[in-house]
C-alpha cells in the first residue's frame, strides 16, 4: 500500500489527452493517469492505471481520495471501451533514466519537473554548459525555435557539463530555457550510456524515442553545429 502511495505522490503528470486525467490520493497528491481497467478484490475496488510511460500500476480506491475513489468506483464498461480506444504509449529507451530526474526552470530555480511528458515522435539532447561562449551565442536561438515549435512530437532535453547546479540554475535563468534538463547527478551516467557523437559543445543530438540518431552536430570527425540539427527537425516537424 505504502509504494502505491508514494508513486502516486511522486511520479510525473501525464499526457494531457483523452483518456488521461487527474487522480487524487489520501495524502493529496494528484498525477495524470488513465483508468483502463477495475476489478473488486478483498472489499475494495482496484483501478489498473496507465502512466505515460505506457506502464502499468494498479491503485485501491481505499488510497485515493474522497472525490478520485468516487470516479473509480463509477468508472463503467463505457469508459472501458473507450480506453482500450486510445493509442498506447510507446516505451523509449530513455524512459529510466529520464523519469523522476528532470529539473526545470521554476521562477528563479531550477525545481523537480512535474508536468514531464514524453515525445511522441523526437526527443533533442542539448549538450551545452553555462562556461561555453558559443553556446550562449546559440542557446537563444534555441529558445526561439523552442518556444516557436514546441508540440506533443517532440521535447527538448538539456546535458549539462557543468560542475555544479548553481551554474546550472543562472545559467537557465539568464536564457529562459522553457526545456527541462537533466539532474546534474544523472548526467555523466547518461553521457556513458547513450555515448552520442561529439566531444565539444554546443551540441544537440536528435534522436527518435528508441535511441536511433537522426541528426547531430558532428558528422563523422566534422563539427556542423547545432542549428544545422535544429533546421533538420523543423523540417521533420513540417512533415
Amino acid at each position: 500500500m505504502k509504494t502505491i502511495l508514494l508513486l502516486l505522490a511522486t511520479i510525473g503528470s501525464g499526457l494531457a489527452t483523452a483518456g488521461f486525467e487527474s487522480w487524487t490520493n489520501s495524502e493529496g497528491k494528484s498525477v495524470e493517469l488513465e483508468l483502463i481497467s477495475k476489478v473488486e478484490k478483498d472489499g475494495d475496488t482496484v483501478g489498473t492505471f496507465r502512466m505515460r510511460n505506457g506502464k502499468t500500476v494498479e491503485v485501491a480506491a481505499t488510497q485515493l481520495s474522497d472525490d478520485s475513489a468516487a470516479k473509480l468506483k463509477k468508472w463503467s464498461a463505457e469508459a472501458a471501451d473507450f480506453a482500450t480506444a486510445t493509442p498506447e504509449l510507446t516505451a523509449s529507451v530513455f524512459d529510466d533514466v529520464l523519469d523522476g530526474n528532470l529539473i526545470k526552470l521554476d521562477g528563479k530555480h531550477l525545481k523537480r519537473c512535474k508536468d514531464f511528458v514524453q515525445p511522441t515522435k523526437y526527443y533533442l539532447f542539448y549538450y551545452t554548459a553555462s562556461w561555453c561562449g558559443p553556446c550562449h551565442k546559440f542557446t537563444p536561438s534555441l529558445v526561439e525555435f523552442y518556444n516557436e515549435h514546441k508540440n506533443a512530437e517532440f521535447e527538448v532535453v538539456l546535458i549539462t557539463s557543468d560542475s555544479n547546479e548553481d551554474d546550472m540554475e543562472e545559467y537557465a535563468e539568464e536564457m529562459a530555457m522553457p526545456w527541462p534538463q537533466l539532474k546534474l547527478s544523472k548526467a555523466s551516467k547518461f553521457k556513458k550510456e547513450f555515448r552520442h557523437p561529439g566531444t565539444g559543445i554546443p551540441n544537440l543530438v536528435l534522436t527518435d524515442l528508441q535511441g536511433k540518431l537522426l541528426k547531430t552536430s558532428y558528422e563523422g570527425e566534422n563539427y556542423v553545429g547545432p542549428t544545422v540539427v535544429m533546421n533538420h527537425l523543423a523540417g521533420l516537424l513540417k512533415d
